[in-house]
């Protein structure tokens, strides 16, 4: 019988050919693991851009619903609170326009440095965000397909 332990490299002692190809395997999969982890980071940051600007359509959609609501309110409650709703809209717009004014990588700066300064107050954010996705989803799960309310 051999002199190897079961799980030792058989190497040829004058090319050194096992080492060789073991090493040779090792970088072939630590250059697959960069290539692969480098792939998520840019899909991550595209998806992440894609995200920024949808939300900044729909908040810029919100602000314009804001704006029209506050004719309807100064019509039907006073001028004073249709004020408030137009001053909620030129948040809401200001916001919006920060959000897509700011890369990607600036609003993950910004979000770490908000949850390094308040981190209560971020993970209340967390709780409340994860509360309302879990209600939509079983919202969405609770309702057949083709039951639509009217």
């Amino acid at each position: 019988m051999a002199d190897t332990a079961p799980n030792e490299t058989i190497v040829d002692n004058e090319t050194g050919t096992g080492a060789k190809d073991a090493m040779a395997g090792v970088q072939t999969l630590k250059d697959n693991v960069i290539k692969f982890a480098n792939d998520a980071g840019d899909k991550a940051k595209a998806a992440a851009e894609d995200g920024k600007t949808r939300a900044g359509g729909a908040l810029d959609e919100l602000a314009t619903m804001l704006r029209d609501a506050a004719t309807s309110v100064d019509e039907k409650v006073g001028d004073q609170y249709g004020q408030y709703a137009r001053s909620a809209a030129d948040a809401v717009a200001n916001f919006s326009q920060s959000l897509q004014s700011k890369q990607v990588d600036d609003l993950i700066d910004d979000a770490r440095e908000f949850v390094k300064k308040s981190p209560a107050v971020a993970i209340g954010t967390a709780a409340a965000i994860g509360f309302v996705l879990a209600r939509l989803v079983k919202a969405g799960l609770d309702e057949p397909a083709g039951d639509k309310k009217a």
